[in-house]
């Protein structure tokens, strides 16, 4: 979650170039003001080089980046796309916007999607799965890309949590047909609000950025008002002033990413011996971005006093066991009546996937840790699982 303890001089010098040469906030046309400065076109670019893919399409969010690559697939009502039931809210509103039933897989030990769970949800109307790397922690890839092979299923990577992560030295974001990230405020790095797709085809790729800006195909050869029509659309452009702090943030990410890991394990290094403490399962092979620092315990009372103790020491937790509520799909009531509209069903339990996630307890991890933490989530720990 740290990208916003690294903004500084080299983000708002990026904003200051905009308006030092032109003040040209939209990322299309007015050439004659912009001054050659094109920096949502610059950070695509630079993005899709980091990640090694052809191609890149900045958006307003997270949420917006699924959507538009759902977009891509030309989904037709009844189709259904799977995901998992531990995700935040988004990635399921994505599925029904874009016309879609939404179908909640279990999750395994890595608390992202159980590759057996998505193999038993795969019917005739399956169109997609959506793999989403919770918290920074690689799902089962290789499984899962298995899978989808097999079924002829296409993949799409829910990477809002794990830009900058790897798995067998394969970006995050970059192993299915297309691949999703967040760049809110709380992601490992940000541009405030906003998002990014990437994608392995350029066919894929025409068809969302046209999708995402009203349907223009943004022909050079006339001018924007006389621009040619791919289809209809909507508008989810990324502003230039985004794209400038993306560019600065991005060349922090490997750092972020470093300094994540390295305190990660001095958090780990200081609890892991205690009694009954369990790590998340991580694949082999796993880069994570640590962006949190999660491990079970025996029950969801034990889970609730890790909570507690660690509150009176003055230390967070994130998401488990707290704020599930937002980013578990058997807590969903709200959407209960808008998704069996659309022939879902978000009403199952979810035994097994509620089980773990009530024993479950996430710790943030940030760029600039004070030192004393390791020994303070010791303290507040030790009196619980002592």
């Amino acid at each position: 979650m740290p990208g916003y303890e690294l903004i500084g001089a080299e983000e708002q010098a990026q904003v200051d170039d905009i308006f030092q040469h032109g003040g040209v906030l939209f990322r299309h046309s007015f050439d004659h003001l912009r001054q050659d400065r094109w920096k949502v076109r610059d950070f695509e670019q630079e993005f899709a080089k980091s990640v090694g893919m052809p191609h890149a399409l900045a958006v307003t969010s997270g949420t917006a980046a699924l959507r538009v690559a759902l977009a891509v697939l030309d989904l037709q009502p009844g189709d259904e796309v799977i995901t998992q039931s531990f995700t935040f809210v988004a990635t399921v509103e994505a599925i029904i916007e874009a016309g879609a039933i939404p179908v909640c897989a279990e999750i395994d030990g890595t608390l992202n999607i159980d590759p057996e769970s998505l193999k038993s949800l795969i019917t005739p109307k399956t169109k997609a799965v959506i793999a989403v790397h919770m918290l920074g922690t690689p799902a089962r890839l290789f499984e899962i890309d298995d899978i989808c092979r097999k079924n002829n299923l296409t993949l799409i990577e829910d990477a809002a949590w794990g830009c900058g992560g790897s798995l067998d030295g394969r970006p995050l974001g970059t192993w299915g047909r297309m691949g999703t990230y967040s760049f809110d405020f709380a992601k490992t790095m940000t541009t405030g609000e906003g998002g990014m797709i990437v994608f392995q085809n350029e066919d894929d790729y025409k068809v969302a950025a046209a999708w995402h800006d009203h349907g223009h195909e943004n022909n050079p050869s006339v001018p924007r008002w006389e621009d040619t029509r791919a289809s209809s659309g909507f508008n989810f452009r990324m502003t230039e002033m985004q794209g400038a702090v993306g560019l600065a943030q991005l060349k922090k990410l490997s750092h972020v990413v470093t300094m994540q890991r390295k305190n990660r394990d001095s958090m780990w290094a200081a609890i892991k011996n205690l009694p009954g403490i369990i790590p998340r399962e991580v694949p082999n092979g796993s880069h994570e971005t640590a962006d949190a620092l999660i491990f079970s315990v025996a029950d969801k009372a034990t889970a609730r006093k890790c909570r507690d103790s660690l509150l009176t020491e003055g230390l967070s937790t994130k998401i488990l066991p707290e704020a599930v509520t937002w980013h578990f799909a058997g807590t969903w009531t709200h959407m209960s009546e808008l998704v069996a509209r659309h022939g879902g069903d978000l009403a199952k339990a979810f035994g097994p996937s509620r089980s773990r996630l009530e024993r479950a307890v996430s710790l943030p991890v940030v760029v600039k840790m004070d030192e004393t933490v390791p020994a303070r989530l010791h303290t507040a720990l030790s009196k619980v699982l002592s």
